[in-house]
C-alpha cells in the first residue's frame, strides 16, 4: 500500500494517539527501551558468522552491556574485516578464529551471537550451549523442525538462555502497537493479516573468495558459489520464506496469539533461471483458528510495495512499513484514493485529522531527526542485543524466546514443504 503524504500524516497521528500511555511510547521518543545489564558488567561474548547480518549486529553492540572478545568465521577475510571494523570504532580488537571448537576452548566467554547460514544454526548453537554459553541466534531458528527442538532442548539441558533474533519483537513501534492497539481491540476483530516483501533484485551476492586456494568443502559447501550464495540452495536454505517471511509470520503469530493450523504455498523460479534451487516468487496463505488468515508474498521482479505488515480489522487498519513507519486508519480514512476524514468522536482511531494541531503524542518530536519515520529500525537490533545481555545478567524475560521462534519457523518450513509438494498441508 502506497499512501499519500496526507494519508501518512493522519495515519501517523492516529497511531500515536492510540498508543499514548503505553510503556513503549518513551522508546519512540528516543529513550533507551532496554538498559542492558546493570550488575556484573558487560557480558563477555563472541560472534560466530561475520557476514552481512553479523556485521549489522556488530554495529549495534554497545560497550556498556557487551564485551566482544572474539569473532569466528570460516571465511578469514570476514572475521578479520569485522575485527578491524570494531577496532576502528574504538573497541579492543577482537581475536579471530576459523574453528568454533578452538574459540570455545581458548576464550573466556559467557555468550555467543550466531549469524551463520541457516542450515548450520542448530549445530553451532548446540555446540555453544553444550559448552555452557548463552546464545543469541539469528532467525530463522533452524533449517528443520527437529533442529529447532534440538536447540531448545540443549538450552534447557544446560540451563542456558537461547534467544532468536526476530528484531520486530524488540522494535518499540511493534511493542506499542501490540500493547496499545491489538490487546485493547481497537481494530475490532482481525480476520486478515497481509504481509509482503517485494523487491526487484536477483538476491545474489558477488563476492570473491578470500584466496585462490580457499576450499569450503570441509565445511559442507560444494564450492565457493554455494557458500557465498547459500540462500539460493535447498541444502542450506529455505529461501524467501525463511529469510524474509519468518520475520513477518512471527508478527502475525504474535498479534493473533496463535500459530497457523495449515498452509498452502505456491511459487516458482520465474525470473532467475541461474542455477538457484529456491523460488524467486512465493505466495503463501496461512490459516489460523477462528477464520483468520495471514498471507505472505515475496517477489523479485518489482519493488513497488516494498515490505510491510498490514492488519485489517472490522474497525480499522494497522500498517507497518519498512519496520520504521506505522499508520492506523478507520475504514473511511483508508477507503479508495480520496482521503476521508471522520469527525472526532473520542475514539482513538478517528480522533485525528489533517487540520488538527498534533498533540504531544502525535508531534514530530518522536520521529528521527530529518525524517518522518517513527523509529530507526537499527534500534530494534540494539534493543535485541541489550535485552539478551540483560537476560543473561539479570534474568529479565526474553521478548521472543524458543517457543515463539519455533512457531514461526515451523510455519515457514511447512510452507516451503507445501510449495515442494504442491499441496495444502496441516501443521505438525
Amino acid at each position: 500500500m502506497n499512501l499519500t503524504p496526507a494519508q501518512k500524516a493522519i495515519g501517523r497521528r492516529n497511531f500515536m494517539k492510540a498508543i499514548a500511555g503505553t510503556p513503549a511510547l518513551a522508546a519512540l521518543a528516543g529513550a533507551a527501551a532496554t538498559a542492558g545489564p546493570k550488575k556484573g558488567g558487560p557480558v563477555k561474548a563472541a560472534l560466530v558468522g561475520a557476514g552481512g547480518e553479523g556485521k549489522v549486529l556488530l554495529s549495534e553492540c554497545q560497550k556498556n552491556w557487551i564485551d566482544l572478545r572474539a569473532i569466528c568465521d570460516i571465511n578469514p577475510k570476514h572475521a578479520e574485516g569485522a575485527a578491524e571494523g570494531m577496532a576502528g570504532k574504538g573497541w579492543p580488537k577482537p581475536r579471530t578464529y576459523q574453528d568454533l571448537k578452538v574459540m570455545l576452548e581458548k576464550e573466556d566467554l559467557e555468550a555467543v551471537i550466531v549469524a551463520t547460514p541457516l542450515w548450520s544454526h542448530a549445530d553451532v548453537a548446540v555446540a555453544c550451549l553444550d559448552a555452557g554459553k548463552h546464545v543469541l541466534c539469528e532467525k530463522m531458528m533452524a533449517w528443520d523442525v527437529p533442529s529447532c527442538h534440538r536447540m531448545k532442548d540443549a538450552a534447557q539441558r544446560n540451563k542456558r538462555i537461547l534467544e532468536i533474533g526476530y528484531q520486530r519483537m524488540y522494535n518499540p513501534a511493534y511493542q506499542a502497537a501490540h500493547e496499545g492497539i491489538i490487546k485493547k481491540g481497537l481494530l475490532g476483530d482481525i480476520y486478515y493479516a497481509r504481509t509482503m516483501w517485494h523487491r526487484n533484485t536477483d538476491w545474489r551476492r558477488n563476492e570473491k573468495a578470500p584466496s585462490p586456494d580457499f576450499d569450503p568443502k570441509k565445511w559442507g559447501y560444494a564450492d565457493w558459489e554455494h557458500l557465498v550464495n547459500w540462500r539460493l540452495y535447498k541444502k542450506h536454505s529455505r529461501g524467501l520464506l525463511a529469510e524474509l517471511g519468518s520475520h513477518q509470520i512471527c508478527v502475525s503469530n504474535w498479534f493473533f496469539e496463535a500459530v497457523p493450523e495449515a498452509v498452502y504455498c505456491s511459487g516458482q523460479i520465474a525470473r532467475y533461471n541461474d542455477g538457484r534451487e529456491v523460488p524467486d516468487h512465493v505466495y503463501a496463505t496461512f490459516d489460523y483458528s477462528g477464520g483468520r488468515t495471514a498471507t505472505f508474498t515475496s517477489i523479485e521482479s518489482n519493488q513497488f510495495d516494498d515490505y510491510s505488515e498490514q492488519f485489517l480489522g472490522t474497525k480499522g487498519i494497522l500498517i507497518f512499513k519498512g519496520e520504521s513507519e506505522v499508520f492506523m486508519f478507520n475504514e473511511a480514512e483508508a477507503k479508495g484514493t480520496n482521503l476521508q476524514v471522520t469527525p472526532r468522536t473520542g475514539n482513538a482511531i478517528v480522533d485525528a485529522s489533517e487540520s488538527r494541531v498534533a498533540d504531544a503524542a502525535g508531534g514530530r518530536t518522536v520521529t528521527a531527526e530529518g525524517s518522518d519515520k517513527l523509529v530507526d529500525r537499527k534500534v530494534a537490533y540494539r534493543n535485541e542485543i541489550a535485552g539478551f545481555c540483560s537476560a543473561v545478567r539479570s534474568g529479565t524475560p526474553l521478548r521472543c524466546g524458543p517457543e515463539k521462534a519455533v512457531g514461526s519457523a515451523s510455519a515457514c518450513i511447512r510452507a516451503f514443504e507445501s510449495h515442494e509438494q504442491r499441496a495444502r498441508l496441516a501443521m505438525g
